[in-house]
């Protein structure tokens, strides 16, 4: 089976490894027992989530052996953009399916990446069409192929990232088909010049992203160099910033709240901020004085949700009672420690076309905890590039650029009030404590909004601190994961953000799914939400 790095880690990396798996005798004994009754897969992910995960995309050489290219590019049926080479078949598919479906204007698909003779390969598995990841990084580099009239007669596109640029302006991104599976191979060095991945192709792509931002109305966007070769768009912030409203819930658990309250204080750059303190029944004396001198001081206020739990409802209440254009939904183990959190997450809530908004989030071990939320993985729903470095790039730069997702947890939400309203906020009824952020941001996609991760907007989460588990809760737990089968069933088969190559039994991004390149009749063109 071809695996994707998990956990696989140099010699100078295992001295750690050991002191991870001395410290935590019993987590151990629970890896070896479920190696030594044959559950491998449990194994792995009980290993993964005490170590971590060392992400290494690479593949053998001989891969390329099963993808023969082909001998001539094809005529005049499509236009192709890009640097990679046809595998044989490819053509054929791409025709068949541009004449399967008279909508689709433009079609990419997977590759296989080999900088070097005689090295790794590095698989290219892209997410359906997503201009926000484009515009870091140009993973359409290896082929673009485009229906005759695509693209209007007069342009000439620098490259497969441009011409996708064009084409979503003309007809709509839901026009840009992604077809899972290997159609290009390409080789050579990434220092290259004439290379889309040295200099000189970064410059094409940076000039094409510029002009697609004047013509969508966003000349005062600003492209910026990010870590690692990529390009970072910066929105305008309005003058004066609007006023935002953090709203968190608690219930006692002084221990997080406080921490929590000092760190958004300390640590957020913002100059208009209102805290709301959701209180669920707290009865400890120590909280009740806290929350009482929070008022008098005016450092925040207190909004009482008694009764049982519910999560949902608690925000929903706070919301309905915040000042703020912007709403930030944190729970009270997470903490700030970057002052640029918020702005970094405003720029992208307060555009028109953006729903909910996320934050890369870690982990007490310094690990990622939430990279956004992929549908379909680990039997429902998980968070991609979880137990990765807090460092790592990710998979195609997941975990440092700005890019859509499904959803995003409420651990550290951002959405415009406005919108929020407009779908009728968090389901209380339905989703009381779990799936209620996914819920959201599902509602919000079908309103015609986008969810984005914005890794740039890292807080630390020590995730679950304040839950305890009862009978009742796990009950509760059943039925609401039995409510969002119902409701959005068809979207957890394959979240369009999530390569459906990857194992999704695994954590996301670290292992390909067994026999992913044997033959299986033709792929499913996939799209984004129209």
């Amino acid at each position: 089976m071809l695996q994707l790095g998990i956990p696989h880690r140099p010699r100078h990396a295992l001295p750690g490894v050991l002191r991870a798996l001395l410290g935590r005798p019993r987590a151990t004994v629970e890896i070896l027992a479920a190696r030594l009754q044959g559950k491998r897969l449990r194994s792995r992910q009980k290993l993964a989530a005490l170590i971590g995960i060392d992400h290494r995309l690479a593949l053998p050489p001989k891969i390329l052996d099963r993808f023969p290219t082909a001998p001539a590019r094809p005529g005049d049926g499509f236009r192709l953009f890009g640097d990679g080479l046809l595998v044989a078949g490819a053509a054929a598919r791409i025709a068949d399916a541009f004449a399967a479906d008279p909508e689709l204007q433009a079609i990419y698909g997977d590759a296989l990446i080999q900088d070097h003779p005689r090295g790794p390969v590095r698989p290219l598995l892209p997410p359906a069409f997503d201009p926000e990841l484009l515009a870091a990084v140009d993973y359409l580099a290896p082929l673009l192929a485009c229906r005759p009239g695509a693209l209007a007669l007069e342009t000439q596109p620098s490259g497969p990232a441009d011409a996708a640029f064009q084409i979503a302006e003309r007809h709509g991104a839901h026009a840009i088909g992604h077809l899972p599976e290997i159609l290009t191979i390409r080789r050579g060095d990434p220092v290259d010049p004439v290379s889309s991945a040295g200099e000189g192709g970064r410059n094409r792509h940076r000039d094409a992203l510029r002009r697609h931002l004047d013509r969508t109305g966003r000349a005062g966007s600003r492209i910026m160099a990010g870590e690692g070769g990529l390009l970072q768009v910066e929105h305008p912030l309005p003058d004066p910033r609007p006023l935002v409203s953090v709203i968190v819930p608690t219930r006692d658990r002084l221990d997080l709240l406080r921490p929590c309250l000092d760190s958004l204080a300390a640590s957020t750059d913002w100059p208009n901020l209102e805290i709301l303190v959701c209180d669920n029944d707290s009865r400890e004396p120590e909280t009740l004085a806290f929350l009482k001198t929070l008022e008098r001081e005016g450092r925040g206020g207190v909004v009482p949700c008694p009764g049982p739990f519910n999560f949902a409802a608690m925000n929903n209440a706070a919301a309905a009672r915040a000042r703020g254009a912007l709403l930030v939904f944190v729970n009270n183990d997470v903490e700030a420690f970057r002052p640029d959190w918020l702005a970094r997450m405003a720029r992208e809530a307060l555009r028109p076309e953006i729903g909910a908004v996320g934050a890369k989030l870690l982990d007490g071990e310094g690990r990622i905890q939430h990279g956004g939320i992929v549908l379909g993985t680990g039997g429902l729903v998980t968070h991609a590039h979880r137990h990765f470095p807090a460092d790592a790039p990710g998979y195609l730069a997941g975990l440092r650029a700005t890019h859509a997702v499904s959803a995003v947890t409420a651990a550290c939400l951002m959405v415009e009030a406005k919108k929020f309203q407009s779908v009728g906020g968090f389901d209380d009824a339905v989703f009381a404590v779990d799936f209620n952020d996914v819920d959201l941001c599902l509602r919000l996609n079908a309103a015609g909004h986008r969810t984005l991760l914005v890794p740039g907007a890292v807080l630390h989460h020590r995730e679950s601190a304040s839950r305890r588990w009862t009978p009742e809760a796990r009950a509760r737990h059943e039925r609401e994961i039995a409510a969002l089968k119902k409701r959005w069933g068809p979207l957890l088969a394959q979240d369009p953000h999530y390569h459906p190559g990857f194992d999704p039994n695994l954590s996301t991004h670290a292992r390909l799914r067994a026999g992913l390149w044997e033959a299986e009749g033709p792929a499913m063109v996939r799209r984004t939400p129209a």
